[in-house]
């Protein structure tokens, strides 16, 4: 948590950026912000977006671990990785190159245990049930997605997702815009 917390406060300094301006650019709060760049709050993938884009970096800016320059991803050269905060892990699918729209991640789900909260974006977004189940919950509506099934759905609307299962669930999803 310690080397996220240091970027955004170095990045923000950098920026000639008050605490109260960031909070303004991103919509979170000046109390949040503070508590995020002294480590003592976790921080969601989506408020870690939002400081990205008001800081004007690619969120891979706070993840030093993985970086693809090929449009070919080699099964060897994918790796895992977790948000800090949370027990959801990922394994990034994109290559990487300029003006790309899409993002194609496998995304492990603990069991029992909800991914993210409710929250909407622009874009879309897709996801394929490889191993397990989710709920997906659109707009207050709940989709029970089992492995084979498959969502789409514009990201716009309120969603979030849980594994209700009490085992891990693993799913491919893409999603518009980019976030890593």
């Amino acid at each position: 948590m310690d080397e996220i917390s240091d970027k955004i406060r170095s990045l923000r300094k950098e920026n000639n950026l008050t605490l109260k301006e960031l909070s303004e650019k991103t919509g979170l709060s000046i109390s949040f912000l503070s508590q995020v760049e002294n480590g003592t709050s976790s921080l969601a993938i989506t408020s870690l977006k939002k400081i990205a884009d008001a800081l004007n970096v690619s969120i891979n800016t706070f993840f030093g671990s993985f970086q693809s320059h090929n449009f070919l991803i080699k099964s060897e050269d994918q790796c895992k990785f977790k948000i800090e905060g949370s027990n959801t892990e990922y394994m990034l699918l994109s290559g990487e190159f300029s003006e790309r729209s899409l993002e194609a991640l496998i995304v492990y789900i603990q069991p029992e245990e909800t991914h993210g909260h409710q929250f909407n974006h622009p874009g879309e977004e897709f996801v394929y049930v490889l191993e397990g189940a989710i709920t997906v919950n659109i707009d207050g509506k709940e989709y029970l997605t089992k492995a084979g099934d498959s969502i789409h759905y514009p990201s716009k609307l309120p969603h979030f997702w849980v594994n209700p299962l009490k085992q891990k669930t693993k799913i491919l999803t893409v999603l518009t815009p980019v976030i890593f």
